[in-house]
């Protein structure tokens, strides 16, 4: 059996990524998190599945000990600091964190002497601002990240490959684009949801929404889990891969189509506090490279995306 371990196993997609590896027979699932990280409701499900150690990641003596108790075949690395927006707020708490636990785990792994596969959960925030004639985005298109967490993504992306080519410890590089999560409040798609939600109970008058302009391709968190099995079992070491979806819209068209599915009226106007100093606005993937190494291919429609997450937030929202 294998042992497949997951960083920031409490947060939004690699709880997802929890839920599909406790299908699969022939892997045993095992997570890091923090000991102050209420993780009563995103793992809730799979509780007895699971086994959680509690570690540190800006602790490299906290990564060895967690490392050799758990020995693992397959480390899928998601936790960071993810939050685009806040990121201007808080730049040198994200940076840190995002780099220093990749590093952390990258030298854990080498003083052990083990070699598990480690996945990095990249973004395609690492390409920053693209023309729209340079669209769709291949994996050769430049590098120029706009903002410290595409910057600490970017970083971590250079430790992993130099830790492969200096050290033979695999790594397995994706660049995740746009993807619909119901249990990331601080994205677009699910803020527009849980507000419409909200209205329809009666719990708040208006939505308010920042740049609708931005152009997004989106792919179902639930497909994006089974790419990171699939990519840490077939694709090459050390290579980048763009993962994503096939539906390309503008934000402001997301939230007409959600707007549609509304049980009633929904007011909604701009919050320019929700405008980001520096916006990415083309996020649309050429993801050939990937689909041709593993076969791999999104399982969810558009409309099963946005009916789950809408319903996900009908259940919660009370």
């Amino acid at each position: 059996m294998k042992r497949a371990l997951i960083t920031g196993i409490n947060g939004s997609g690699a709880s997802y990524l929890a839920e599909y590896l406790t299908q699969l027979l022939d892997v045993q699932v095992m997570g890091i998190t923090r000991w102050h990280t209420d993780r009563s409701s995103s793992l809730s499900s799979i509780q007895d599945k699971i086994k959680l150690f509690e570690c540190d990641l800006t602790d490299l003596s906290s990564v060895i000990r967690t490392l050799e108790v758990s020995q693992p075949d397959f480390i899928f690395h998601l936790a960071a600091h993810a939050n685009v927006r806040l990121c201007f707020v808080n730049p040198i708490s994200v940076f840190e964190n995002n780099t220093k636990s990749t590093l952390n785990i990258l030298e854990a792994i080498r003083i052990l002497k083990i070699k598990p596969v480690l996945q990095l959960a990249g973004t395609s925030e690492v390409y920053g601002q693209v023309k729209p004639e340079d669209c769709p985005i291949k994996e050769t298109h430049k590098i120029d990240p706009v903002n410290v967490y595409a910057i600490s993504k970017f970083a971590q992306e250079k430790f992993c490959k130099s830790y492969w080519l200096s050290y033979g410890i695999p790594v397995v590089l994706t660049r995740a684009f746009t993807y619909i999560n119901p249990r990331r409040p601080d994205i677009f798609s699910s803020s527009f949801a849980r507000q419409i939600v909200e209205i329809e109970k009666g719990k708040r008058e208006k939505l308010f929404y920042g740049n609708l302009d931005s152009v997004r391709t989106f792919v179902d968190v639930r497909d994006i889990a089974e790419a990171y099995w699939v990519a840490a079992n077939k694709c090459d070491y050390g290579i980048e891969y763009n993962v994503g979806g096939s539906e390309t819209m503008s934000v402001g068209g997301f939230l007409e189509l959600l707007l549609k599915y509304a049980k009633c009226k929904i007011p909604h106007e701009q919050n320019p506090e929700l405008l980001r100093p520096v916006d990415v606005t083309m996020q649309v993937p050429d993801v050939t490279k990937f689909t041709e190494k593993t076969g791999w291919k999104p399982k969810y429609t558009f409309d099963d995306s946005v009916k789950f997450l809408l319903d996900y937030f009908r259940e919660i929202v009370k």
